[in-house]
């Protein structure tokens, strides 16, 4: 099972070893286009024009000091993934605090989107940074379409042939979507909150809670030892462990999306 995950605007204030050693990533194919986005971020955050960076990037102006670490991301320590991104996603999957077996697991399925480095795995080594997928930046235009073109390959070797959750969300999903077979085997997400208004159960889409959500339902898995071998039993898995999961009809060669409702947030 391929588990795909965002990334998290929250991270670890500093890296705590060594330096970014690019053939050390996972993914090596990948390695060609990360140096072309980290050199173009790298340029554009030293740039004398600060204005025009910060709104690249998001940024507000509070916030120069992300420029200034952009700038020496190639001399900056690094940490793994799994200790780097801290965001609410990533609190509620609490690694640190997995069963060992599970923690492995973890480090063989997951996969997190990156508008700077494409994709990484829980155990790469990368320095904190600041690129979000909507960036657009110089001699690489939007990052968006920038990975969609690079990622297929690499993406659809690493899906292997067992079923693929896909927990990213719409913008970094973008990057790469599964086709023909690889999609009938992969399962999406959406986090629905049900409450009753008037007598009537009415569901919505949640946006905080959606990610807490989201990283409790693949602690669930990992605890689990879950070993699905199609999206179906990922799917029946879900239920046995409890998630109120309702399955949405596709078409063949579709990805398939499944409704996670909860009532508790």
């Amino acid at each position: 099972m391929l588990i795909l995950l965002p990334p998290s605007e929250g991270k670890a204030d500093a890296g705590t070893g060594r330096r970014w050693a690019p053939d050390r990533l996972s993914l090596p194919e990948l390695n060609p286009a990360r140096e072309r986005v980290l050199d173009a971020l790298v340029a554009l955050s030293a740039g004398p024009d600060e204005e025009t960076a910060r709104a690249a990037l998001g940024l507000s102006e509070g916030q120069r000091g992300e420029l200034r670490r952009n700038a020496r991301l190639r001399e900056a320590a690094t940490a793994p993934a799994e200790r780097l991104y801290t965001g609410v996603l990533y609190e509620a999957l609490d690694l640190a605090s997995l069963p060992a077996a599970a923690q492995r697991a973890a480090r063989r399925s997951i996969l997190i989107s990156s508008g700077l480095w494409g994709v990484v795995r829980l155990t790469d080594r990368i320095p904190p940074y600041r690129c979000p997928i909507g960036a657009r930046l110089p001699d690489v235009g939007a990052l968006s379409t920038y990975w969609r073109r690079e990622l297929t390959p690499a993406m659809d070797g690493a899906a292997g042939r067992g079923p693929v959750l896909d927990l990213r969300s719409g913008a970094y999903a973008a990057t790469w979507t599964p086709r023909g077979e690889l999609a009938e085997r992969t399962v999406t997400v959406r986090v629905l909150h049900e409450r009753e208004v008037d007598g009537v159960p009415v569901r919505s889409v949640v946006s905080h809670f959606n990610k807490a959500t989201k990283g409790r339902l693949v602690r669930d898995l990992l605890v689990a030892g879950a070993r699905p071998r199609t999206a179906a039993e990922l799917v029946g898995t879900l239920r046995e462990l409890k998630h109120n999961v309702l399955e949405q009809s596709t078409a063949a060669g579709r990805v398939r999306q499944v409704d996670l409702v909860v009532t508790d947030l």
